[in-house]
């Protein structure tokens, strides 16, 4: 997915550039960039690839040649960025986070005429950031450029501009991805996590609504494009993008967790199911906190029977080649006997996605001694792929289990019934959930419910992106 930090401080915020966009680390695995701005020397950029080497230690040795009072940087799990833009509307420096799944037609229709051209990448797609900026310059300012792009892509498009006045921060129409503002007393910094500004001395100041556009200087903010009254903010943030810190429209991702897991305890206990497992154990990392609340609230002992060794692979969706992905994956999974042989286990994910890892981890606990190995999934089947946000590499929604489970019980006719499939109280759905159980071995299996995950998030359900697991947009 990817995300970003600025700062427009009175001091030099190099430092607080570097770590504040370190801090969205978690959030992307192909490129970082940093640009600077300072009065004397002007703009200054770098970029790095940070697929085999995390962004700071590819970035520390910048810093010395770095200087501003003001920047943006951020983490890119696409296209390398940020980038310096010269145009009618001046030099300026954009980065941006979303999808663009309309680029061929869009370059097609505005810029197929001679005189355009734009750079390609290793894969020969086009940069979508320097699309983004192509479709910004057809107009007369940055805010109407801004809103003219974010209309034309079908996707998503959260924006920041790094001009010589400041940052000019946009989210995205419909608000699919948080836009938050610091201050402290030398300025102000805009970022996508709140934690990382916490960290670095800011304080809370604003969160921008869907669509809104904003101007940071060192003195404050001011709005330049009002909010939207709709809002679509994914929901997969909570349970499983966002960092446990974090809070996105004033939701904590960790006790919206916590909730979660209690919420799909409650019903399991509803339904009699799994009363007599020896302990309550979350698929590290991310699945830990939904487990912790599911413990919390069945009165069972949660547990850590095995730990991720994450010093030498500290990213699990790295490295690209799925061969070397499952090995990593298994090298990184450390059991401890003690609480794995002859125990029954209950085990929580973040989600079920291709279930090809999740494979793995069973085998795994099995080979360890394990009696029974229950499965819950921290929320529902997923049955589309995100056509909002970037991330997901899935070529084919027969790439998700769920998805591919359907196509195997009844082909094509099943595709109609994916609502039916998608609820354990119908028969479709117990029919899938048995399947996934003798493929993968798991004693039982459990996803949370839709309405259970919104009532954990506890937004208005009409403000929440839930496109991937129920297909509405």
């Amino acid at each position: 997915m990817g995300g970003f930090f600025g700062v427009v401080s009175k001091q030099d915020c190099v430092l607080d550039i570097f770590f504040g966009v370190d801090y969205h680390s978690h959030l992307g695995t192909r490129r970082g960039g940093m640009i600077l701005y300072d009065k004397e020397r002007g703009f200054q950029r770098q970029i790095h690839s940070i697929e085999n080497t995390p962004f700071r230690t590819k970035f520390e040795k910048d810093l010395p040649d770095f200087s501003g009072c003001s920047g943006i940087g951020c983490i890119s799990d696409t296209d390398p960025q940020p980038l310096l833009v010269r145009s009618h509307l001046g030099l300026y420096a954009l980065t941006t986070v979303g999808i663009i799944n309309n680029a061929e037609e869009l370059v097609s229709r505005y810029f197929s005429d001679h005189g355009h051209q734009f750079m390609a990448m290793s894969s020969g797609k086009v940069n979508s950031t320097e699309l983004a900026a192509a479709l910004i310059n057809q107009k007369d300012d940055l805010v109407s450029g801004i809103l003219h792009a974010q209309e034309l892509i079908d996707g998503s498009l959260t924006v920041l501009v790094l001009t010589k006045d400041g940052i000019i921060a946009a989210r995205d129409r419909l608000g699919r991805l948080p836009v938050l503002i610091g201050r402290n007393e030398d300025g102000c910094c805009v970022s996508f996590e709140s934690f990382a500004y916490h960290k670095l001395g800011y304080e809370d100041a604003y969160e921008l609504g869907p669509r809104e556009i904003v101007k940071v200087t060192e003195e404050g903010f001011e709005t330049l494009s009002p909010a939207g009254k709709e809002m679509k903010i994914c929901s997969f943030l909570w349970t499983y993008y966002g960092y446990p810190n974090s809070n996105y429209e004033g939701v904590n991702v960790e006790v919206m967790r916590y909730r979660n897991g209690a919420i799909m305890a409650q019903d399991d206990q509803k339904r009699g199911l799994a009363g007599d497992v020896d302990y309550i154990a979350g698929v590290p990392d991310s699945g830990v906190p939904h487990a912790i609340g599911y413990a919390n609230e069945c009165g069972k002992p949660f547990a850590r029977p095995f730990v991720k060794y994450t010093p030498t692979w500290p990213r699990s969706f790295m490295p690209a080649n799925q061969k070397v992905r499952n090995q990593v994956a298994k090298m990184k999974q450390i059991p401890v006997p003690e609480l794995i042989e002859g125990k029954k286990l209950l085990f929580v994910d973040d989600s079920i996605v291709r279930g090809t890892q999740l494979r793995e981890t069973v085998e795994f606990l099995y080979e360890s001694g394990a009696k029974e190995v229950h499965m819950r999934s921290a929320c529902p089947p997923i049955m589309y792929g995100c056509k909002y946000l970037n991330f997901s590499s899935s070529n084919s929604e027969m790439e998700l289990l769920a998805r591919r489970i359907v196509q195997e019980l009844e082909g094509d006719e099943g595709q109609k019934h994916l609502e039916e499939y998608a609820d354990a109280n119908t028969e479709r759905g117990q029919c899938m959930l048995k399947t996934i159980c003798e493929k993968f071995g798991f004693s039982s299996l459990g996803y949370q419910s839709l309405d259970g995950l919104l009532e954990a998030i506890g937004l208005d359900r009409d403000k929440v992106c839930t496109y991937c697991w129920n297909g509405k947009e």
